[in-house]
């Protein structure tokens, strides 16, 4: 997962500027230099993105995978939507619990089905797209902006699963410890964050 991430990213990066020169110019490079930092650039999105890694790491099995692709599909789609201009309440409350819950779920390692993880990621996905939709600056291309976030949002994703397969290595006495520290300090992220807005 962690070195398809990279291999998605990095194909990105050098299929980008090449698209964009051969067709429109420099402008949609810019698209996606934007998109791709406006994950990285909240700490509650990149926590929120780490924590779903985290969660289907701690999960294993199929939901190694399944559990971000859902994240990243659902994301993809409430941000068309945001960027088209529809309206979705509580966007920000929507992100700061997408931390405390997967927060929770991590620190109690919460063993659910793949497909009920799928559908609570998903749910936080929502927001997370959304915000990424509207904040989408005026004249710029919404597929390389799309691009951007989506490659940086897969990016985080591995970063959680590999730091979750990563701590699994630690043994059954420290393993279950850390991730508990892991999932406590992104709920009280969370709670902060929430209590900020």
């Amino acid at each position: 997962m962690v070195r398809c991430a990279v291999r998605f990213c990095v194909a990105a990066f050098a299929f980008v500027p090449v698209a964009a020169s051969a067709h429109v110019g420099a402008g949609d490079t810019h698209g996606f230099a934007h998109g791709f930092l406006h994950p990285l650039s909240g700490i509650d999105h990149a926590l929120a993105m780490v924590a779903v890694g985290l969660f289907a790491a701690c999960l294993g099995g199929r939901a190694l995978w399944l559990v971000p692709l859902s994240f990243v599909s659902v994301m993809a789609l409430a941000g068309i939507a945001g960027s088209a201009g529809i309206k979705l309440p509580f966007v920000e409350i929507g992100i700061g619990m997408s931390i405390v819950v997967l927060g929770l779920a991590i620190a109690f390692q919460l063993s659910v089905p793949t497909l009920v993880a799928m559908g609570l990621v998903g749910f936080f996905a929502i927001f997370h797209g959304h915000a990424h939709g509207v904040e989408m600056p005026q004249g710029m291309s919404g597929l390389f902006y799309g691009a951007g976030f989506i490659c940086a949002t897969t990016l985080l994703h591995a970063i959680g699963v590999g730091l979750g397969l990563t701590i699994g290595k630690t043994g059954p006495v420290y393993s279950p410890r850390i991730v508990q520290i892991a999932g406590s300090i992104m709920v009280i992220s969370g709670v902060a964050i929430l209590t900020l807005q």
